[in-house]
C-alpha cells in the first residue's frame, strides 16, 4: 500500500509562494456574498426537459436550497470522490421537489417528486400510484393541450394527485395505458428514496431500475423551492410562472 508520504514531492520555495500568493487572491471570492449565496443556500439550476410538467416546464429557472438536506459529495462541484455521508443531514418529505445525482450517472443533476422513503412500497397500477398499499388520491382535471410536454399537440388528462403527507399537485397523463402505468411493487430500501416525474408517461425516474432506480440519500443536492425566472416555448418572459412550485 502506497504511504502518503510516497506521494509527496518536495516543493519549492517558489511553488509555495505561488500557492500562497493565488490562495490569497481567492479569499475574497470565496468568501463573497454570491460565492456564499451559491454554494451554501440556493442553487440555480434550468429546466431542460418536460418530465416535470406542468410543475415544471422547459424554460424555468429555480433555485434548489442547498440547506435543506446537509450538504454532502454533490453539494459542491469539483469535491473528491472519497467524501461520503452528508453533515447536518436530514431526509427529503413525500411530495418534495428535489435536485439529486443518480447511481447510474453521477455527472447529471436531476429534478424530480420525491413520493416513497425508506420501508415505503411503491407501484403503479393503471397509472395511479399506490403508496404502501393505498391508492394515492386523485382527482380528475378538465383536459388541456400540453405542447411538447406530451409530444404534440392533442389534449391530455391532467390529474390533482394528493400524498398522505397534504402535499398536491397537477400531473399529466399522456398516454393511456402507457408503458409504466402497471409495475411492479417497489420496497424502498434504507438510507433511499423513490422519485416520479409528475409527467408520469414522459419521465425517466425510479419505475425505471436499469436506468434509475432508487436514489441514495448522499445523492441529494438540494430542494426546488422557486421559480425564479421562465421563458416560453417563443423564449419570451414567463412572468406568471414566477414564484409557483409545488
Amino acid at each position: 500500500m502506497t504511504t502518503l508520504q510516497d506521494t509527496i514531492r518536495p516543493r519549492s520555495k517558489s511553488g509555495e509562494w505561488k500557492a500562497i500568493v493565488v490562495l490569497i487572491l481567492l479569499i475574497p471570492v470565496l468568501w463573497s456574498p454570491p460565492f456564499l449565496f451559491r454554494f451554501f443556500l440556493y442553487q440555480p439550476f434550468n429546466i431542460p426537459s418536460g418530465s416535470m410538467a406542468p410543475t415544471l416546464m422547459v424554460g424555468d429557472y429555480v433555485f434548489a436550497a442547498k440547506y435543506a438536506y446537509g450538504y454532502g459529495r454533490y453539494s459542491f462541484p469539483f469535491a473528491p470522490s472519497w467524501i461520503s455521508g452528508r453533515i447536518l443531514a436530514a431526509e427529503p418529505k413525500h411530495g418534495d421537489i428535489v435536485v439529486f445525482r443518480t447511481p447510474k450517472d453521477t455527472s447529471v443533476d436531476y429534478v424530480k417528486r420525491v413520493v416513497g422513503l425508506p420501508g415505503d412500497r411503491i407501484q403503479m397500477r393503471e397509472g395511479q400510484l399506490i403508496l404502501n398499499e393505498r391508492p394515492v388520491t386523485r382527482v380528475a382535471l378538465s383536459e388541456t393541450l400540453a405542447g411538447t410536454a406530451c409530444g404534440g399537440d392533442l389534449k391530455v388528462k391532467r390529474w390533482r394527485e394528493t400524498l398522505p403527507s397534504g402535499v398536491s399537485y397537477e400531473t399529466y397523463d399522456c398516454v393511456a395505458n402507457g408503458f409504466l402505468d402497471n409495475t411492479a411493487v417497489f420496497t424502498v430500501p434504507s438510507g433511499h428514496f423513490f422519485v416520479l416525474g409528475d409527467n408520469r408517461d414522459n419521465s425517466t425516474d425510479s419505475r425505471m431500475m436499469s436506468a434509475m432506480g432508487f436514489i441514495p440519500m448522499d445523492n441529494l443536492v438540494g430542494r426546488v423551492t422557486r421559480i425564479f425566472w421562465s421563458l416560453d416555448e417563443d423564449g419570451e418572459p414567463h412572468i406568471e410562472r414566477l414564484g409557483k412550485v409545488q
